[in-house]
């Protein structure tokens, strides 16, 4: 087997595990999780999942590593930006697409609050949402408080939305539109200053 094959194979392993682990965080907390219970879901041996990740803080850094990814690509792209309303109108619309594909990564947050204050991982996401938010914002210092509390809620409510309306019927992408719509909203008036 060549050695692509070997990586693609071990690759799948990892995800898997991810994967796998991410569900069980979420049914049960992350605290109440045992890396035996993960290893017995995906039918190996602790020894197997002990060659990929040694403790689930590293595999859960791993997830936040790989969901959060684009979420970086996506900040220094708007640091390099003007900014306009265009450009904000943009960041906000594949920040949405971010949080689409990171679903199961944001439920796990919602639902295991406590942990994340006490994972470092959780304060880099923190440091996304401010950088985030800087870009967002106006350069000026002496914007609005008005201003900054839209673009704030702008955030929020993409965050918000995804959980509130995730049991609710309807459309996925119409509820994702939705909710993109009324942060656009939000910043624009920021930007405008209305």
């Amino acid at each position: 087997m060549s050695s692509t094959g070997r990586q693609r194979r071990r690759g799948d392993t990892r995800q898997r595990i991810q994967d796998v682990a991410l569900e069980l965080f979420a049914e049960q907390g992350y605290e109440k999780t045992s890396l035996r219970e993960i290893a017995e879901r995906l039918d190996v041996t602790k020894a197997a999942l002990y060659y990929h990740f040694k403790t689930k803080e590293d595999i859960l850094t791993s997830i936040f590593d790989d969901l959060t990814r684009p979420i970086d690509e996506l900040i220094a792209w708007g640091k390099e930006q003007p900014r306009t309303l265009e450009t904000k109108r943009a960041i906000l619309t594949r920040y949405s697409e971010i949080l689409t594909d990171a679903a199961p990564l944001f439920r796990f947050m919602q639902e295991n609050q406590a942990t994340m204050r006490d994972l470092k991982t959780g304060e880099s996401f923190k440091d996304r949402m401010l950088q985030l938010l800087d870009i967002l914002s106006h350069d000026d210092p002496a914007t609005p408080m008005t201003a900054q509390v839209r673009c704030f809620s702008a955030l929020f409510t993409m965050h918000g939305g995804m959980f509130v309306l995730k049991g609710n019927d309807g459309d996925p992408e119409e509820k994702r539109k939705a909710i993109l719509e009324v942060a656009i909203d939000l910043v624009t008036q920021a930007h405008n200053g209305t």
